[in-house]
């Protein structure tokens, strides 16, 4: 577990290379409800300075660290010194701390791609309408990258500038410089957790926050991630340091996590479905509901192609639309309205998706909710099939709502599996080795975890002892299933093993299918646990749990813990076991 200082944030200043400095900008808690964030491992928003005979920042944190931030940049450069600054990523509240800059420098020239230049730009006019905020506005000059281009700074540090965009970062900039053998990754290969560790030079430390960082933000864009490797690859083994925006520094496994990135890549391109996941989102929220069915999707073993209809054409709609085996789209709501990309994406949709396709609607909205209502009602009359409930968010999510969108992602797969018949009805022989490894039994047991509002339970019975000291056991636990993202190093849990002749009704209350955020625990009665978790009175026995490790065990992951409490409510019972006659299912 990371251990938190004294102070929510803070910002570290040291040297990672000649003549460049990084801000360390870190968080201890979680920063926001967005599904990258779930592990609550904090965060840090990495910031570069780089002084050769022209001074470049590279990348700002958000507006929780301007005024820290730029206190410190005081203390080690005059604003008046700075040439640059070079943004891979803007949004609002990244725009809070560069007006601040440009306040204090209005000579800044700004390196950006040019969907970021018209971000900016945008952001620049909303800020000078703003009568409840007065202040100066300056206008700085920005200098658009169109291509993969130098900006030489002197002294040796001739920044290979390389335009690295995707549907979530439209504007991603990479770069390197040849002087450091830095490689400034952006949003690639980053972790969202908050530590005194600056570089990966733990080995495996880090592994687990790296793969879930791949698995909510890459894995559901992997055309562009691709295109992004490939225009990575002629600096991937020269760079000595990978300097993403979030988390530690990459020194010890640079060009691991490069060819990480491209085996996940191709493990996702050759799953056999697939499902166009298109979507605009006005504040974020729409884009962070998205995030969440599509990690859903992609965990059940799915495909999933993301399309940010504000920046894709509509050739680009038609033919995600045309190579997927199903579709979901969702919309904000301005003034009653679904925005005009998502009318277009809906025109596209109807006109050229076959019916056969399975779909999904989902939005969030302030005070209404027609942009929701109109997908629903123009699909539906169109005779489309849904793969879920549409789903309707008022404001900023919450756990339970994002917990609710994976589940909604994971049914949504497992209903497209069902419908192209991907799951074979009628299993083959058993062969004599899984016949064999049928024979293993298992404790019968309910797992009941917990985090935040974000609640769920399982049946499990790939129970096994694995230490004396501490007290340790394995649970292994499917891809698909909603619980596993409840399951990461420092989650808590409960395993309530059941009784012999008492276990069929709590084994058929949770086997049975439960939909998106419905509520596992109605009409069984429960206590809690000293970790505030729930204890299912008609156990026999509860053990109270803490995550250790995980290792990836092809379809399931071995979770190993840590049992901290526990009691034995009837000694004198038996426990339940699970008894198989073939290996290849439960």
């Amino acid at each position: 577990m990371v251990s938190a200082p004294p102070t929510p944030r803070d910002i570290q200043v040291l040297s990672v290379g000649a003549d460049t400095l990084m801000f360390r900008s870190r968080s201890w808690t979680r920063l926001k409800f967005e599904v990258e964030y779930a592990l609550q491992r904090g965060t840090t928003s990495n910031s570069f300075l780089i002084k050769g005979d022209r001074v470049a920042l590279r990348s700002l944190p958000g507006e929780s660290f301007t005024e820290l931030f730029l206190e410190q940049l005081q203390q080690v450069i005059f604003p008046a010194e700075l040439d640059y600054v070079i943004l891979g990523h803007i949004n609002p509240n990244r725009f809070a701390t560069l007006l601040k800059l440009l306040q204090l420098a209005p000579h800044l020239i700004v390196v950006c791609s040019n969907p970021g230049a018209v971000t900016l730009r945008a952001l620049l006019e909303s800020a000078a309408k703003d009568k409840d905020n007065p202040q100066t506005i300056p206008e700085p000059e920005i200098y658009v990258v169109k291509g993969q281009e130098t900006l030489d700074l002197g002294k040796g540090h001739k920044l290979q500038l390389i335009p690295t965009p995707t549907p979530r970062w439209p504007d991603g900039i990479c770069a390197y410089d040849p002087k450091t053998a830095i490689l400034y990754s952006d949003k690639f290969f980053g972790a969202h957790v908050a530590g005194e560790q600056v570089y990966d030079d733990g080995g495996k430390l880090f592994e687990v926050d790296r793969k879930y960082y791949y698995d909510c933000l890459m894995a559901t864009q992997i055309s562009q991630v691709e295109i992004a490797l490939e225009r990575l690859a002629p600096w991937s083994t020269s760079a000595q340091i990978y300097a993403p925006v979030n988390g530690p520094l990459l020194r010890r496994g640079a060009l691991e996590i490069f060819q990480n990135y491209q085996a996940w890549n191709r493990q996702q391109a050759t799953q056999p479905l697939s499902v166009a996941l298109l979507y605009a989102s006005a504040y974020g929220n729409t884009a962070i509901l998205s995030q969440a069915i599509a990690h859903g999707i992609t965990k059940a073993g799915v495909a999933v192609e993301t399309i940010n209809c504000e920046h894709a054409t509509p050739e680009d709609i038609r033919e995600a639309i045309g190579r997927t085996q199903g579709f979901i789209i969702g919309s904000p709501t301005l003034g009653g309205h679904a925005p005009t990309p998502i009318q277009t994406a809906l025109g596209i949709i109807l006109a050229t998706a076959e019916k056969s396709k399975l779909a999904g609607v989902f939005g969030s909205y302030g005070w209404s909710g027609e942009a929701i209502d109109l997908l629903e009602e123009k699909l539906k009359n169109a005779g489309y099939t849904f793969g879920f409930a549409p789903i309707r968010v008022k404001f900023t999510p919450s756990d339970a709502i994002l917990q609710q969108c994976e589940e909604a992602g994971i049914d949504f797969a497992q209903a497209l599996k069902k419908a192209k018949k991907v799951k074979q009805i009628a299993r083959p022989l058993a062969t004599p080795v899984e016949q064999a490894v049928g024979r293993l039994v298992g404790s019968l047991s309910v797992v009941t975890a917990q985090r935040g509002d974000a609640t769920g339970a399982m049946v499990a019975s790939w129970i096994s002892q694995a230490s004396f000291n501490p007290p340790g056991l394995t649970v292994a636990v499917a891809k698909d299933r909603a619980l596993e993202s409840l399951l990461y190093p420092g989650d808590a849990f409960v395993l309530n093993l059941l009784e012999e002749g008492k276990h069929i009704p709590l084994m058929k209350h949770f086997l049975k299918p439960f939909g998106p955020g419905e509520d596992r625990f109605v009409g069984i009665e429960t206590k809690s646990a000293q970790n505030g978790l729930p204890i299912l009175k008609e156990a026999l026995v509860y053990l109270e749990c803490r995550v250790q490790s995980r290792m990836d065990c092809g379809d399931h992951w071995l979770v190993y813990c840590a049992a901290e409490a526990g009691d034995v409510f009837t000694p004198s019972a038996k426990t339940a076991v699970h008894y198989r006659t073939s290996g290849t299912h439960y």
